[in-house]
């Protein structure tokens, strides 16, 4: 039996329409019509969601089906590829934030030590890094990397001071110094705080789908 009709015998044992099971994943009936009907499949992602709303085994649920298998092999490479790319854009979007902030301070912030220091270190670089911490928290993809991500916002943070005023300093007075260690640990702080809230909303969205899930099976 293929995927689209044992789709449709479980949903029906279940006592569930079309449109409940769209509601209960977030999709439209056609796209549960189009699965149904082997015109369409759908991906990893909503194969577990119909896996547990309707209380199957994903083995059970996918057995013998060896194109659904295929092309939810070619599925997850293509979630992997999205994941490196979301990552990837999140990192770059930060390098540039944090590097137009240095090229501010040459090109004139320096003028108003007090005024650029309000502005790039407490509020645009924290912000910054508390945003992309949060998605990097919601993400699922930064599982294994998010302690390297703690110590790239730490060292970044204190980069920023010594790739400013530091080396202004030091560019004055002929003097190397190094840096200042005291941004790294704030710099991790906000992190984790972002981290933080990511995961809570992650958890939340998760809770939330187990909630609906497990009224409509009862």
């Amino acid at each position: 039996m293929n995927i689209g009709q044992k789709l449709k015998n479980t949903r029906m044992a279940a006592g569930l329409t079309q449109e409940s099971v769209a509601e209960k994943i977030g999709v439209s009936r056609q796209t549960i019509s189009n699965w149904e009907n082997d015109k369409s499949y759908p991906d990893i992602i909503n194969v577990i969601a119909l896996s547990n709303l309707y209380s199957i085994s994903l083995d059970e649920l996918l057995k013998e089906d060896l194109k659904m298998v295929e092309y939810l092999q070619e599925s997850t490479d293509i979630v992997k590829s999205k994941q490196k790319l979301s990552r990837l854009v999140l990192i770059i979007a930060y390098l540039v934030i944090w590097a137009l902030s240095i090229v501010v301070f040459w090109l004139g912030g320096n003028q108003d030590a007090m005024g650029y220091s309000l502005v790039i270190f407490y509020f645009v670089l924290p912000i910054s890094t508390l945003i992309i911490s949060v998605f990097i928290g919601k993400g699922d993809g930064w599982t294994n990397v998010k302690w390297l991500m703690l110590l790239f916002f730490g060292i970044m943070n204190t980069l920023a001071p010594y790739f400013t005023f530091s080396l202004c300093n030091m560019i004055a007075f002929k003097k190397f110094n190094m840096p200042d260690a005291a941004g790294f640990l704030s710099g991790i702080i906000c992190a984790a705080i972002g981290m933080a809230i990511g995961s809570m909303i992650k958890a939340a969205a998760k809770k939330k789908l187990d909630c609906s899930q497990n009224s409509t099976s009862k």
